[in-house]
């Protein structure tokens, strides 16, 4: 069994993000030897949703959401703001997708998750 930590959802990225995305879509995954998340049954490909737009682009379009680029921001992990439509809640991140799939996981999870502890960094 897999130990869980707790985690904000503003500080997820990467494969705890993935991973969050994955439990508030109800998409099965693992996370393989490696470390990578996986979908089940299909673990030739990682699950990338954060990042990899052929799979967060079909949730971005799924939850209509919207993206803002803030170029005002200075702390370049903050350069984009998005989410869902109406949620009236957007997160930031360092990208488009990854401030969209960090408020998809908020409204739908809460504040706080709880991901795997190997993924975290």
């Amino acid at each position: 069994m897999t130990d869980l930590i707790e985690v904000r959802v503003s500080n997820l990225i990467g494969a705890p993000l993935d991973w969050a995305v994955a439990k508030a879509e109800a998409v099965p995954v693992f996370i393989d030897h490696q470390g990578w998340v996986r979908k089940l049954p299909d673990d030739t490909s990682a699950w990338r949703p954060s990042w990899n737009w052929s799979q967060g682009g079909p949730l971005f379009d799924k939850h209509l959401g919207s993206a803002h680029h803030n170029p005002h921001l200075e702390d370049s992990s903050c350069r984009y703001s998005a989410g869902p439509a109406g949620t009236g809640i957007w997160l930031y991140g360092p990208t488009a997708l990854v401030a969209f799939c960090r408020t998809l996981v908020l409204t739908k999870l809460g504040d706080t998750v709880q991901v795997p502890k190997e993924l975290m960094p």
